[in-house]
């Protein structure tokens, strides 16, 4: 019994070609609106523009930062938008648009939500449609979606500025930057796909839920509430909290295949786009288009293997395909490229339970996010991650041939290459912590539903999501503790800003430097030998740094399956 159909496959191959195909043009869009070349079908949006900086109370909106100002605006935006939404959420029952009357949220869980929607990873502890009212989720989580993605997307177009730069410490204006990136890009896309999905069916009312009476004469509570608003955001935003607690699994988020499929297209839209932007901006088109060729290149084979798996049977339970937890709506094909997109777009919505996903394919999602999900990442996220990778690949380069290591003509040397490494282990250095801490912690274990390796693979994949801003889970783990709350809090924050931090230091360094001619010496940044070096380094960064836990967890679970072994 083979749990995949052919129209399934057809599915997915449609899905890639409809990706590049927007994706593209998208990023050209784009590109644009970061270097302030307005086009003229939203030119009619310019002194709405000019209203929102002006009350701002930014003075001059075109003078551009150096990188310590832009890195300072990045953390007093974020600061600012985490204690207004701590705020939010902690005191949501003094609020209007509360129609179920739901008391504010915990100290701990308020902190955790707080910090997971300003940093991207929306990572849910808590259950939207009984926890949170209407005020909570439209001011302060959509808020935050939109808040979030224009960030990360701002810091494409600084670092791209920065990187073609001749001796010039400037990389644009932070608050401009956001503007443009929410009034020409994010809003005008959420609009349009909100609409799309109230079409589909998507709930979209203020309305207090109602209670009906089932066939079976039973008594049950339908919820309501602007959801399609925040699902638009969500995906192309590539945040992921759901307006339900169920995610894109439940039918009021995720009705129809072509809801699913819109949703899980614009998950890696807005990801594409911005490499696409990046070769805009910078000037290297040829260098962007060598940087999304690896990210396919990694991309593809992994959600290849990770088809197989959930193709085949599982001997330990009388050898049935991998139904459980799959969206049977859409099929194990559709759950299981949504699992892989999700992991690698730093976007984390669920149309499955990854919990109930075979060992290896629940493995591949959690390698999708220890990469740094630099494949594709987040908007904006996962592009900057992927430079962090590429400043050291050419760094390697440099020391096999024996020449100083270039990137855009400009030197790399001792200080960037530290903050490079630094971007990218500090971050696996908290993720092993915190899941050893977690392990040596009565109450964190007690939170597992599963034991043996599987019990091991949901503490680590918590930890995993946390660090990487990503925000999915195996569901199986009850993380509405004090102990994940304030533990998994930490690590969203240090796994955001320590790569953000390191990347704007860098491109702030490189742009002040001389811009040496290209020689027949010179380390190409594009073409073949550049993609699979940089693969490579991916691949072993994120491999070996982590196989160690990998194989006491899902491949042991694996080859324990393959002799019926349960625990």
């Amino acid at each position: 019994m083979n749990a995949f159909h052919n129209q399934e496959i057809i599915e997915i191959l449609i899905y890639f070609v409809v990706l590049i195909s927007l994706g593209i043009p998208l990023g050209r869009l784009l590109g644009s609106v970061l270097s302030g070349e307005i086009p003229i079908f939203l030119a009619w949006l310019k002194p709405i523009e000019k209203l929102l900086l002006k009350c701002s109370a930014v003075s001059d909106p075109e003078k551009e930062m150096n990188w310590r100002e832009y890195l300072w605006a990045i953390g007093l935006f974020n600061f600012f938008g985490f204690v207004l939404l701590f705020f939010i959420l902690k005191f949501q029952h003094l609020f209007p648009l509360n129609p179920q009357h739901f008391a504010g949220l915990s100290t701990p869980l308020s902190f955790n939500t707080a910090i997971s929607f300003v940093t991207n990873t929306d990572w849910q502890a808590y259950s939207g449609e009984s926890q949170l009212g209407y005020f909570a989720q439209m001011l302060g989580l959509t808020v935050q979606n939109f808040l979030s993605a224009a960030t990360g997307i701002a810091i494409v177009g600084a670092i791209a500025r920065a990187l073609k730069n001749k001796e010039v410490d400037k990389m644009g204006n932070f608050w401009t930057d956001v503007v443009r990136t929410t009034l020409y890009i994010l809003l005008p896309l959420s609009i349009i796909f909100a609409v799309v999905l109230i079409g589909e069916g998507v709930v979209q009312n203020l309305s207090a839920y109602t209670e009906v009476t089932t066939i079976e004469g039973l008594k049950q509570i339908i919820p309501h509430g602007p959801a399609a608003s925040q699902i638009a955001i969500k995906q192309l935003g590539t945040n992921g909290g759901g307006f339900f607690g169920v995610n894109s699994a439940h039918p009021f988020e995720n009705p129809t295949p072509m809801s699913n499929f819109l949703e899980l297209l614009a998950i890696l839209l807005l990801p594409v786009a911005c490499v696409v932007a990046f070769g805009k901006i910078s000037g290297k088109r040829s260098h962007a288009r060598s940087l999304l060729a690896t990210m396919f290149i990694i991309f593809i084979p992994i959600l290849i293997v990770a088809l197989w798996a959930e193709a085949r049977n599982n001997p330990a339970l009388f050898n049935l395909p991998f139904f459980e937890g799959k969206e049977v709506r859409f099929g194990v094909g559709s759950s299981t490229l949504w699992g892989m997109a999700t992991t690698t777009a730093s976007n984390g919505s669920a149309s499955a339970v990854y919990d109930s996903f075979s060992p290896l394919a629940g493995m591949f999602a959690i390698f999708n996010i220890l990469m740094g999900e630099v494949v594709f990442g987040g908007v904006g996220s996962g592009l900057y991650g992927m430079i962090l990778y590429v400043i050291i690949a050419v760094f390697l380069a440099g020391l096999m041939v024996g020449r100083s290591p270039e990137y855009f003509g400009k030197k790399i040397e001792k200080s960037e290459v530290l903050l490079a490494s630094i971007g990218v282990l500090l971050p696996c250095f908290l993720n092993l912590l915190g899941t050893t801490w977690a392990l040596l912690n009565s109450s964190a274990l007690a939170a597992r539903t599963n034991m043996g390796p599987h019990g091991l693979s949901e503490i680590f994949y918590a930890f995993t999501s946390a660090v990487g801003n990503n925000g999915s889970a195996f569901g199986g783990l009850g993380a509405d503790t004090p102990f994940f709350n304030y533990a998994l809090g930490v690590c969203m924050f240090f796994g955001r800003f320590i790569p953000i931090y390191a990347i704007i230091r860098i491109c702030g360094q490189l742009g002040l430097k001389k811009t040496a001619p290209e020689t027949l010496g010179t380390f190409p940044i594009k073409g073949g030998s550049f993609i699979f070096l940089v693969a490579g380094v991916i691949l072993i960064v994120g491999a070996l740094s982590f196989f160690p836990i990998l194989a006491l967890g899902p491949i042991a679970e694996h080859f324990m399956m393959l002799k019926g072994i349960t625990f």
